[in-house]
C-alpha cells in the first residue's frame, strides 16, 4: 500500500507553498517595478542634463567641444572616466540609447546642434552595480523569509491538526467492543466536535452488534454442541451393543465421525464470527488430518471411480489449529470431488506446500480471480448447480486468520491444484492419534 502523508505535513506544504509563491512573486514584482523606476530616474536624469548642456552651449559656444573626427559629431562625456565610443556610434539616431563598451553598459544622447549633432555620454555602471546589489540582497532575503516561512507553517499546521492528532490517538486507545466513548468537550473547534460525536455514534453501534453477535454466537455453540454431544455419546453406547451387527457398526462410525466433523466445524465457524487471534495451535499429523477429512467422501469417490493418491510424510507434522485445518481440508476436498467425475486426486507434501491436485474440468481464466469470493461460482459449477459458493470463501477467510498462503492454479480440461502452505512442526505431537 503506498505509505499516505499526515494531515500535518498537507496543511503544512500548503500554506508554505503559497506563502512561498506570494514571497517570489512580491520579490519580483518589487525587482520589475525598481528596474523600471531606474530607468525612468536614468531617463530624467539624461533628459534635465542634456537640455542644461544645449543651454550652456548657447549661451557661451566656447564651451562646445571639438568634433570627433570618426564620429562627425561634437562628443561631451558626463562624468571624469573617459569612454571611447566605437566608431558605429555614429549611425545613432536623435534620442537615448543604450550600449555595450568595454562591457560595461553605456547611455548614449544623440541631438542635433545647429548644423551637426551632440553626443552626450553617460555612465551609470556604479549606480547599477549598487542597484543590483540591492536587488540581489531582496532575492536573498526573499529565500530566508521562504525558508522561516517552512518552519513556521510546519509549526502553526501543528497547532491546527492537534485536537484531530489527539482524537486519533484516542480512536487507537478505545478498546473494540468497548463501551467509553470520546468526550466531545475536549475540543474546540466545530468541525472535531462534529466528527466525535459521528464517530461516537457509529462506536455505540458497531459496540450493540459486537455484543449481539457475541450472545448469537455463545447461544449457537450451545445449541449446536448439546445436540453434537448426544449424538456421539449415543454412537458410542450403542457401538458398545453386542447385538449390533458389522454394517450397522460401520454406519455408527460413520455417525460419530460426522459429528466429529461437525463440532469441529462449529469451533472453526465460532472462531471466525468472533474475530479472535489463532488459538490452540499445536502440532499436527498431516497425512492423518487428509485421511480423516477423505472419509467422509470415501463413498461418492468409489462410486466416480475417482482414484485417490496420498504422498504426505507419515511422521510429518504442521504447526496448525487443528480445527481450522481440518475445515480447509474438507471443504478443499469437497470441492474437489464435487468437479471430478473420472480420474484421480493427488495430495503431496512438496517445499512445505500441501498440494491438492484433481483431474476435473478446470476453471476459467477470467474466474480465478473470484474463487475465493463469497456465493461466487463460474458458470458452469452455477449451471449445474454444484455448490453455494461458500466454502472456499470460508477456506480462504481461515487461511488469512491463521497466515497460511494459499494459492490456486487452474487451466481449462487440465484440473485444478490448490496449494496451500503449512509451517512444519518444530516439536512433537504430544496428542497421538493412531491412525
Amino acid at each position: 500500500m503506498q505509505p499516505r502523508r499526515s494531515l500535518r505535513l498537507k496543511v503544512a506544504l500548503v500554506f508554505s507553498a503559497l506563502t512561498i509563491l506570494l514571497l517570489v512573486a512580491q520579490a519580483l514584482g518589487v525587482k520589475t517595478l525598481a528596474e523600471a523606476q531606474e530607468e525612468t530616474l536614468i531617463s530624467a536624469l539624461i533628459e534635465d542634463d542634456m537640455a542644461s548642456l544645449l543651454q550652456s552651449y548657447r549661451t557661451d559656444p566656447k564651451l562646445i567641444p571639438p568634433i570627433d573626427p570618426r564620429l562627425g559629431a561634437h562628443v561631451s562625456i558626463a562624468g571624469t572616466a573617459p569612454v571611447a565610443l566605437p566608431t558605429s556610434a555614429k549611425d545613432l539616431r536623435e534620442g537615448t540609447h543604450e550600449i555595450i563598451v568595454d562591457d560595461q553598459e553605456i547611455h548614449v544622447t544623440v541631438a542635433a546642434f545647429g548644423d551637426g549633432k551632440v553626443f552626450r555620454v553617460y555612465n551609470f555602471s556604479r549606480y547599477e552595480q549598487r542597484f543590483k546589489k540591492v536587488i540581489d540582497a531582496l532575492m536573498a532575503g526573499t529565500g530566508v523569509f521562504a525558508l522561516l516561512t517552512i518552519w513556521l507553517a510546519f509549526g502553526l499546521s501543528g497547532l491546527l491538526v492537534r485536537q484531530v492528532a489527539g482524537f486519533a490517538r484516542q480512536v487507537n486507545a478505545l478498546r473494540l467492543g468497548g463501551s467509553a466513548s470520546i468526550n466531545p468537550g475536549k475540543y474546540d473547534e466545530a468541525e472535531v466536535v462534529e466528527l466525535v460525536e459521528a464517530f461516537n455514534d457509529y462506536h455505540r453501534r458497531i459496540t450493540d452488534m459486537i455484543e449481539r453477535e457475541k450472545e448469537f454466537t455463545s447461544n449457537v455453540s450451545h445449541e449446536l454442541r448439546t445436540p453434537l454431544t448426544a449424538i456421539k455419546t449415543s454412537s458410542e453406547l450403542l457401538e458398545q451393543d453386542a447385538l449390533i451387527g458389522p454394517k450397522s457398526r460401520a454406519r455408527l462410525r460413520q455417525i460419530d465421525r460426522a459429528a466429529d466433523n461437525m463440532i469441529e466445524l462449529v469451533n472453526a465457524l465460532l472462531l471466525l464470527a468472533r474475530e479472535e487471534s489463532a488459538v490452540d495451535i499445536s502440532p499436527v499429523r498431516l497425512a492423518h488430518l487428509v485421511e480423516t477429512a477423505l472419509a467422509p467422501f470415501s463413498e461418492r469417490l468409489t462410486s466416480k471411480g475417482v482414484a485417490v493418491t496420498i504422498e504426505v510424510d507419515r511422521d510429518l507434522q504442521v504447526e496448525a489449529n487443528r480445527s481450522a485445518l481440518a475445515i480447509v481440508l474438507s471443504n478443499l476436498i469437497d470441492n474437489a470431488t464435487r468437479y471430478t467425475d473420472h480420474g484421480q486426486i493427488r495430495f503431496s507434501h512438496v517445499d512445505g506446500w500441501l498440494r491438492i491436485e484433481d483431474t476435473g474440468p478446470g476453471i476459467p481464466a477470467e474466474a480465478l480471480p473470484h474463487v475465493f469470493e463469497r456465493f461466487y461460482r463460474a458458470g458452469e459449477a452455477a449451471a449445474q448447480s454444484r455448490g453455494f459458493g461458500i466454502g472456499l470463501s470460508i477456506v480462504k477467510k481461515l487461511c488469512d486468520r491463521h497466515q497460511w498462503p494459499i494459492q490456486l492454479d487452474s487451466k481449462p480440461g487440465d484440473g485444478t491444484c490448490v496449494s496451500l502452505r503449512l509451517p512444519v512442526a518444530s516439536r512433537n505431537c504430544t496428542d497421538f492419534t493412531p491412525d
